[in-house]
């Protein structure tokens, strides 16, 4: 007969939290009440995009964002809905925020005040990195250095006033999401940790002694893949180069101020639309990586729903996913154990190789002059597209295996898409009519001298230099708006647009007769319309997630096509502009934050009001079938989903696409 050990041997379990909001405050608190009863231990907030880049609900770029990939909050009156009878002196909430991450953090603090709660009770996480959001998620406003500014701003702030707060979460998890290696993801990480931590050094807002509490309360995000022993060795090769570099570097005596602190979601971009049930073990695999080493293990777990390939996430898919994460924790032997990964050779040999392969990449990062100025002068994110590229080459070639989408696709219907509701959860288009009208009502109610005065003293403190938590907690209480505050910087810093990093060689890249064979059809039905083929590649809307935009662009070019793409957010008008001063034969729209019905239509009506009707429009993004049909019925070509994996095939579609909207037969199918 076996022993259970003693329960007083196990290690803790980590923080378990699902990352949720949609809709509106209200609709948000009542999930997280239900996700708090069901024994998550902690809150992960998912802001909407108006509320990430700091557009109020009713402002032109906010048209059908609101409320789509998380809860909007415009104001005070929001935050205290969100959190209503949540004690936020007891809670642990992480607030996936980084450009307007001092405004959530002071509204946050402001609806703990009027709980009755001290702001040094606080205990939770802001991303507030802004610099990994000029590479991939695309929610940064201002330029790299005032946006840095910030960031120390609220790093300092709350070193000196909430010490139980994590105030900046380096996040390498959308770095991988963008294409990185595992040793680009260690390098780039920890670049940015050196350019925040040097920020914050030589800012003069912390004392000397102070400093290794900065280091101490810096905690990372990250991202766990499928090759879960590499991902293991990823994250104890973290846990080396953070010590080694805030003991060498920063000086860092005390060794628990050394620790490597991070949090984790397992990786998205691998989950598959094709046969969306291998998710559940795909991410119960991924989860391991971040589980076995015990002195590698992550503080707290987030996992994706099954179905986030397919839309958003029903509160029964992330019931779903707390519960793997529980049955890990509670029902295996593994929080018994010291750390089974010591001692072995394998192990110890990856780690090393992981080390010296983000130790060179950090050289190279170096000798651009740090992590700001490769972003400006687009060196990391050319090397993000480039990786990205390499593996895209790779399923397209059948050298990366992925099950249900280049090998052992033969599947039966699956159960549990075929309900009535597609296995996705839909946003009430109601929502974003009635947080518009919540927002004039509160507007209409607050005390307007005490806001303008609160927005000047804001405006008086950005520009002095001074750090901006205390004037925009007074914004916070006198009832500012997300948009008013994010305005009132707009005025003083600038907004910013991001190199592209799509100016990639690709003549490295492993070809093949398809690719041969394109390129001709391609450069054929462009002599017979009398110019080469050009397609516009556009992002409308606030979605930032540029990965599947880049990769068609860098694959249209690499086939022959010229291409015009300038980035992401992109206005309708914009967007319509571009292709008729380019004339482009065909416009390619990418959506991924569930706008795609509203943004499309209006990007319809533009091209028609300037006689461009007839250039065929195609879509990409996560988009559920119903949608795909009204799309088609409304006159789109195609619609890209994550299940159209093979961009041969696609670009193939796209030559097809010009030649029939311009009276010449199609070609046959693409072998």
């Amino acid at each position: 007969m076996t022993r259970e050990k003693p329960e007083s041997n196990r290690d803790q379990p980590w923080l378990m939290r699902t990352y949720s909001g949609h809709s509106s405050a209200k609709a948000s608190n009542d999930l997280y009440r239900t996700n708090l009863a069901k024994g998550q231990t902690g809150l992960s907030v998912a802001f909407d995009l108006p509320t990430q880049t700091g557009y109020d609900a009713d402002h032109p770029l906010a048209h059908g964002e609101v409320g789509k990939v998380g809860v909007p909050v415009g104001h005070i009156g929001d935050m205290e809905t969100l959190f209503d009878q949540i004690p936020l002196g007891k809670m642990n909430t992480s607030m996936t925020i980084n450009a307007t991450a001092a405004w959530l953090l002071s509204l946050y603090i402001a609806a703990a005040e009027r709980q009755g709660v001290k702001q040094s009770q606080l205990q939770g996480t802001t991303q507030n990195d802004i610099i990994k959001e000029y590479l991939s998620r695309g929610t940064y406003i201002f330029p790299p250095e005032p946006s840095l500014r910030l960031t120390t701003d609220v790093i300092s702030y709350t070193v000196n006033q909430i010490p139980k707060w994590n105030p900046t979460n380096i996040c390498s998890y959308h770095l991988q999401e963008a294409g990185a290696t595992p040793e680009q993801e260690l390098a780039y990480a920890l670049s940015t940790a050196i350019a925040v931590l040097d920020a914050i050094r030589d800012s003069g807002q912390i004392s000397g002694d102070a400093f290794s509490n900065v280091v101490g309360r810096t905690s990372f995000f990250v991202n766990a893949g499928i090759r879960f022993i590499e991902e293991c060795c990823k994250m104890r090769a973290f846990v080396e180069l953070w010590d080694q570099l805030t003991h060498e570097r920063y000086g860092v005596e005390d060794a628990k101020m050394r620790r490597f602190r991070y949090g984790v979601q397992v990786n998205s971009l691998g989950l598959t639309e094709p046969q969306p049930e291998n998710n559940v073990q795909r991410i119960v695999l991924e989860m391991l990586g971040v589980t076995l080493s015990k002195r590698a293990r992550a503080r707290a777990i987030q996992l994706p729903a099954w179905n986030e390939a397919l839309g958003l996430p029903r509160p029964w898919d992330q019931q779903w996913a707390l519960r793997m994460q529980q049955v890990l924790a509670i029902e295996t032997d593994l929080l018994e154990y010291g750390d089974i990964l010591d001692g072995s050779p394998i192990i110890a040999a990856k780690v090393e190789q992981l080390i010296r392969g983000a130790e060179a990449e950090m050289e190279r990062v170096r000798e651009e002059g740090g992590m700001i100025q490769a972003i400006e002068t687009g060196y990391v994110k050319r090397q993000l597209v480039t990786s990205h590229t390499e593996r895209m080459r790779a399923i397209e070639a059948g050298r990366l295996k992925i099950i249900g989408i280049n090998s052992f696709t033969e599947t039966a219907e699956s159960p549990l898409t075929t309900g009535s509701d597609s296995g996705i959860m839909k946003v009430d288009p109601a929502a974003e009519r009635e947080q518009i009208e919540r927002l004039r009502t509160f507007r209409a109610t607050r005390n307007t001298s005490e806001v303008e005065q609160a927005l000047l003293h804001l405006k008086d403190i950005a520009q002095s230099g001074e750090n901006i938590m205390p004037a925009s907690i007074r914004c916070a209480h006198a009832g500012v708006t997300t948009g008013e505050w994010s305005g009132v910087l707009r005025n003083i810093f600038g907004e910013y647009r991001a190199p592209t990093g799509i100016d990639i060689s690709t003549s490295k890249m492993a070809g093949s007769d398809s690719v041969a064979n394109l390129r001709e059809r391609t450069r054929k039905t462009g002599e017979m319309l009398g110019r080469p083929l050009k397609i516009l590649v556009g992002k409308p809307g606030l979605d930032g997630h540029s990965n599947g935009a880049e990769q068609i662009a860098v694959k249209a070019r690499d086939v022959g096509f010229e291409v015009v793409y300038e980035g992401i957010r992109l206005t309708p008008e914009q967007i319509v502009k571009a292709a008729e001063e380019e004339g482009v034969h065909l416009i390619g729209l990418s959506v991924l934050s569930g706008s795609h019905l509203e943004l499309v239509k209006d990007v319809r009506n533009r091209l028609e009001k300037v006689g461009l009707a007839e250039v065929p429009v195609i879509v990409g993004g996560i988009v559920p079938p119903e949608d795909e049909t009204n799309l088609k019925a409304q006159g789109i070509a195609a619609v890209y989903t994550p299940k159209n994996s093979d961009m041969n095939l696609i670009m193939a579609d796209l030559v097809d696409i010009i030649r029939e909207a311009n009276g010449l037969e199609r070609y046959h199918a693409l072998h």
